[in-house]
């Protein structure tokens, strides 16, 4: 094994130069380094999933050294995505509060990713056999529509999702009767020719009306991995190592360190790097002024590192990729409601372009797993899936097992939407652990807890759209600790949407290096595009 370690070289500053006494020499030192530019602070991010890569796109562009270690070969693998989840129609059980929060955050993070979204709605049904009313999800869809109302004013850009008054539209049992005579169309424009392929295909027998149509576009993983590294590429303070695995993080200037309340002003991050022309494993290390824990359902294994002792779940989620060649066009999304964890779960049939559809079932016999969900104990902060999950996600699912969740999968759809009985596997799923803070396994909206004495952040973001906001908290330390000015232009532009990258890249371009990653990954090439984009006119006033 070849093995190169970096060498550090620390100076004594008091050391006197021949013929000068000491204190004048070191006072010529200090005049002569106050008047050169000093270096940059240098932060660690751990992972490079959406929360690792979005916090480095908003540290990189304040100038900061910036490295990310991601132990996959990209950035952005991770567990599955589907659309915005604008304002958190599909969870019943969680407050208003926590709804807006996540509007505004989805909002916020289109703003910074505009080519990753597939503009189309989603169409929420209430099954037969659940208890609860469409009606009653109406006082909350107003809220929302106020709160986007009010953040259009606050700034027009912020209107990427369409007019106010347009959020949510209401069908009835009648409108979709006569929608279901009507020819479909193949790129639809309107909302009604959104809802002819739902009122051909959908069992209208066996959900209560009114169907609810809410503008929650689509968000492609792989779409957000492409921008996500393009946008880093615009940053020479950005560095990312992929195919590395950290090994250790340890304190270098700890004051106290053998008490509770220590302080560390600096750490040493020792990681290994896969070589891409050898099979040898290089090992080496970076002491930084930050240390920020991106790591995913992993986050638990720095904490133990870092000494932080804190209560979390792990949750192996899985969703399955089928083709259905009936669809006749493009569709929405469809979501038919239910009880998370009973065999009436949730189903979610998600369209990609040229009839590729990704499947949620919210039932333990397709997304979620009977020992899927594991917490920590008072032993690790780190929560320790079965082995066999750890083993999908590290090597891939065995074939028989993913072509029977699969299956299925889409038996479970059919329910709803009958023909789709002819739709097939692909042989893939999107899948992952899930980190949950705390012991809520109902929690939706987290961003990131801060250790200022030890310089020290955890970024634990159930949803996607939350990692801005992390970042902006982040940035926000960083500044009270004095390793950041944030009175600067960059950091205004974060504000205003200003990302270089915009400013160098189109759809094509991330058309073309989310297909190599689809590619890489095992996926249909076409599941890297998008039936709608963000429209030029939104784009060029983002």
């Amino acid at each position: 094994m070849t093995t190169t370690m970096t060498q550090y070289v620390y100076h004594n500053t008091n050391s006197s130069h021949s013929g000068i006494p000491a204190n004048t020499a070191t006072d010529a030192a200090s005049a002569k380094t106050a008047d050169m530019p000093q270096p940059a602070k240098r932060v660690g991010i751990l992972g490079g999933g959406t929360a690792g890569a979005t916090i480095a796109i908003r540290l990189a562009a304040l100038g900061l050294e910036t490295y990310v270690f991601e132990k996959k070969q990209s950035l952005i693998d991770g567990p599955p995505m589907c659309h915005l989840h604008a304002g958190g129609n599909l969870y019943r059980e969680i407050p208003d509060e926590d709804c807006v929060a996540l509007l505004k955050q989805c909002i916020d993070i289109l703003r910074l990713y505009p080519y990753t979204i597939d503009v189309r709605p989603t169409v929420f049904a209430v099954p037969t056999r659940d208890e609860g009313l469409p009606e009653d999800l109406l006082p909350r869809l107003d809220i929302l529509t106020d709160a986007y109302r009010e953040l259009i004013a606050q700034d027009p850009n912020n209107k990427v999702l369409g007019e106010p008054e347009d959020y949510y539209q209401l069908y009835n049992h009648e409108q979709l009767l006569a929608l279901a005579e009507r020819e479909q169309v193949a790129i639809p424009r309107t909302v009604d020719e959104w809802m002819i392929p739902v009122a051909k295909y959908l069992d209208l027998n066996k959900v209560k009306f009114p169907l609810i149509v809410v503008q929650e576009y689509g968000w492609n993983i792989f779409r957000l991995a492409a921008s996500a590294q393009l946008a880093l590429a615009e940053y020479e303070h950005a560095h990312v190592f992929t195919d590395t695995t950290v090994t250790q993080v340890m304190p270098v200037d700890c004051e106290n360190c053998a008490n509770a309340d220590h302080h560390v002003t600096k750490w040493r991050i020792d990681y290994q790097s896969a070589s891409s022309s050898t099979e040898a494993v290089q090992e080496d290390a970076i002491e930084v002024d930050y240390l920020i824990n991106a790591c995913g359902f992993r986050t638990g294994v720095i904490d133990d590192m870092v000494g932080v002792a804190v209560t979390r779940m792990v949750e192996f989620k899985s969703s399955y990729i089928t083709h259905w060649g009936e669809a006749g066009g493009q569709i929405p999304e469809i979501i038919v409601y239910g009880n998370r964890g009973t065999p009436e779960g949730m189903a979610q049939l998600t369209p990609y372009p040229d009839g590729y559809f990704q499947i949620h079932g919210m039932s333990h016999a397709i997304t979620l797993f009977d020992d899927g969900l594991v917490a920590s104990n008072t032993d690790s902060a780190q929560p320790k899936l079965p082995q066999q999950y750890v083993h999908y996600i590290e090597d891939g699912w065995d074939k028989a097992p993913l072509q029977a969740r699969s299956q299925q999968a889409i038996d479970y759809v059919a329910q709803f939407v009958p023909t789709f009985h002819s739709a097939r596997s692909v042989g893939n799923a999107l899948y992952g652990g899930q980190q949950i803070p705390g012991e809520d396994d109902t929690l939706r909206v987290a961003d990131v807890s801060l250790y200022a004495d030890i310089r020290y952040a955890r970024a634990e973001n159930v949803k996607a759209s939350s990692t801005l906001i992390a970042a902006d908290q982040i940035v926000n330390e960083l500044a009270e600790l004095g390793l950041v000015t944030t009175d600067t232009p960059a950091n205004r532009h974060r504000y205003a949407h200003k990302w270089p990258y915009l400013a160098h890249n189109d759809s094509l371009t991330i058309d073309s290096v989310a297909r190599e990653l689809a590619e890489q990954r095992g996926f249909p090439m076409a599941m890297a595009g998008v039936n709608h984009g963000i429209r030029e006119a939104i784009l060029s006033s983002l």
